[in-house]
């Protein structure tokens, strides 16, 4: 059996001797966003830590931890905190919890995050739904042996973020009056902010948004047949675009200062997904 995979079946066997849970949506929540986890109808509750060979999140912020529960009814699994790329863990234990959810069942994977803006119509506090990612500066969740039993050698990605979610998602702000833009995701392997040189690349790329993680997972999991879109709060505008130091405390209170609406968005596009 692949390595890959024997760990993943594994770290799968282990959850099911904690729960049978059954989700329909995978939801992972960025930097600032983790508290909304705490607001469904929650069925369980496990520590990434008492998951065998499970990643730790160590991110300030991050709880890791899933949570099973409901909201409207709608079983979910929740990613309290993720795995990042520059923890130091490898490419394939960062986008195992995504692949775990997928094994537990859930259909559809929806990733958030916190990232900086480069869209210059954007501000610090802005929605952007993920139209499509760049992936080229983090190495590839896919490369070594493929793993036969998740999805094929050469998958197709021309429709990462489905454009039928997309659609929903689009339709559920609007009937919410929350202000929703739509742009292109970069990750980069971080954890330092971008240079102002790095930025203008970015730009001159095609990208509206830069952060640190999601990209990866989207791939992954898109891989596996699990239909993916993603939300990215601008938490900060990009170094360059702004002219003030970046940190991670502002990101954090950015996060949670547009929180009530998030979740307000989140909640309302989850009961519109499961019953596309």
């Amino acid at each position: 059996m692949n390595e890959v995979y024997e760990k993943l079946q594994g770290c799968l066997k282990s959850v099911r001797e904690k729960t049978d849970f059954k989700p329909e949506i995978a939801l992972v929540l960025g930097s600032g966003l983790g508290e909304y986890a705490e607001e469904i109808e929650v069925a369980a509750a496990i520590d990434y830590k008492d998951i065998e060979g499970f990643p730790v999140s160590t991110v300030p912020g991050h709880k890791g931890r899933f949570i099973f529960g409901y909201v409207n009814g709608v079983p979910v699994v929740i990613m309290q905190g993720r795995v990042h790329f520059y923890e130091g863990y490898p490419m394939s234990d960062v986008v195992l919890p995504a692949r775990l959810m997928g094994l537990m069942g859930a259909k559809i994977l929806f990733l958030t995050n916190a990232s900086g803006g480069i869209n210059s119509t954007f501000h610090a506090g802005d929605f952007m739904l993920i139209r499509d990612h760049i992936a080229s500066f983090v190495p590839s969740p896919l490369i070594g042996a493929n793993i036969d039993e998740l999805g094929p050698r050469f998958p197709d990605m021309s429709d990462i973020y489905r454009r039928e979610l997309r659609d929903i998602i689009k339709e559920t702000a609007k009937e919410e009056g929350i202000e929703l833009k739509e742009g292109v995701y970069l990750q980069l392997t971080g954890p330092s902010y971008e240079s102002p040189s790095e930025v203008s690349m970015c730009r001159m790329l095609g990208a509206d948004a830069v952060g640190m993680s999601t990209a990866c997972e989207a791939v992954a999991a898109n891989h596996m047949g699990m239909a993916v879109c993603g939300i990215s709060c601008i938490t900060n505008m990009a170094c360059g675009i702004s002219k003030e130091p970046l940190s991670h405390t502002e990101v954090q209170e950015t996060a949670e200062r547009v929180a009530p609406l998030f979740k307000r968005l989140i909640t309302a596009s989850v009961t519109k997904l499961a019953g596309r």
